[in-house]
């Protein structure tokens, strides 16, 4: 009861500094594009003595900070879509609020309880984080993750300071997924589930550099297509393209790659000189109508009717953002274009993964729908 006194007099505190200067407590970061957000200046000071210290430690998260977290956490907020799929699996029981809104398709995927939670904005990405709703929700940690911005250190302490709550940084790649669980697992006790999900990525992420050091030089040229006009590209070395850049030549090299998951804006031009053998179009593109539009078929991938829809139910398999459903990814795609170095049940991984990942038991008649347009015809 004193902590949500307290946290009560704070939010009302900073809703009368924000009244006063008429300024907006939203951050105003932009999507991982390697520059950090900036918070109101207005802040809250944390009191102390109002903490039983035998019930805290110090954790250093992985931008470097020590921060003063309890030892017993049940209450969590992520920061941002990325860190909510990746909080998601491991403790989607401990959430109090959500950074965005479940999409519709996402029904009876993710149980109907988690479409009721609060939503209260991204850190990142939309940059529309309410600090206040947040605060009055009381959870114990915000957790942010994914690619480092440069600012991480001040955006987190500015968060921390408005809120009162501790705010900490976990860093999560592709190839560092199962050490992200297992530092989840010892930061919110569920050492168990953490270790479970972290031997799954293990298997798909060991298995599928094992078939890519067969392939070797022999990737294929590929292209991953975004967007209704079908002029914007994943490009080579950005980060939402390091799933991509594993598994195939990815074509779409750039002066300037993008960081965002709208890619890189090119011209139809620049998509012929490329030639794709291979074309991954997201969803909400134009691979519907690809075949009926006479520029592309002039691309070979086009041509030879090599080319697929991602997956996206009810996260992208590929990125946007690029967490942890990217091993779907992975268990897919690399089947799909190194056939005769994979020897492993496609459909079946995918199914382990929605029931440890989404806590849901795909049937037969999901798994066709979510696939549709993943497979060559």
């Amino acid at each position: 009861m004193k902590k949500r006194l307290l946290t009560l007099m704070i939010v009302s505190s900073m809703l009368l500094s924000l009244a006063s200067c008429g300024n907006s407590t939203q951050s105003n970061a932009t999507e991982s594009s390697g520059s950090g957000s900036e918070i109101s200046s207005s802040s809250t000071v944390k009191e102390s003595g109002n903490e039983d210290v035998s019930q805290t430690y110090l954790f250093t998260d992985d931008a470097g900070r020590e921060v003063e977290i309890p030892k017993e956490i049940t209450r969590i907020v992520p920061s941002a879509p990325l860190a909510q799929i990746i909080l998601f699996a491991i403790a989607s029981e401990q959430f109090v609020g959500l950074a965005t809104e479940w999409h519709d398709t996402a029904k009876g995927i993710i149980g109907d309880k988690y479409f009721d939670l609060p939503c209260f904005g991204s850190l990142y990405v939309s940059a529309d984080l309410n600090v206040e709703e947040l605060a009055l929700a009381e959870p114990q940690i915000i957790i942010d993750m994914g690619e480092p911005k440069k600012s991480i250190k001040e955006d987190l302490d500015n968060l921390q300071n408005q809120t009162n709550i501790p705010s900490v940084y976990v860093s999560s790649t592709l190839e560092s997924m199962p050490e992200t669980y297992r530092k989840l697992g010892k930061l919110l006790g569920k050492e168990e589930k953490g270790e479970q999900l972290a031997q799954f990525c293990e298997k798909i992420y060991n298995r599928t550099t094992s078939i890519m050091e067969k392939v070797g030089d022999n990737k294929i040229d590929t292209l991953y297509v975004i967007g209704k006009d079908g002029l914007n590209v994943l490009a080579k070395d950005s980060y939402h393209s390091e799933l991509l850049d594993m598994l195939t030549n990815n074509v779409a090299v750039v002066d300037n790659p993008l960081s965002k998951g709208t890619g890189n804006e090119v011209t139809m031009e620049q998509i012929s000189l490329w030639n794709p053998d291979f074309v991954i179009f997201a969803p909400d593109s134009i691979y519907d109508t690809v075949k009926q539009t006479d520029s592309w078929n002039k691309i070979d991938a086009i041509i030879n009717d090599k080319f697929v829809k991602v997956p996206a139910v009810p996260h992208n398999w590929m990125s946007m953002p690029p967490a942890v459903q990217r091993y779907l990814g992975l268990i897919w795609l690399t089947a799909e274009l190194y056939p005769e170095y994979c020897d492993y049940d496609v459909k079946a991984d995918i199914m382990e993964y929605y029931e440890l990942f989404y806590n849901c038991k795909l049937t037969d008649e999901q798994y066709n729908t979510i696939t549709k347009d993943a497979f060559l015809k």
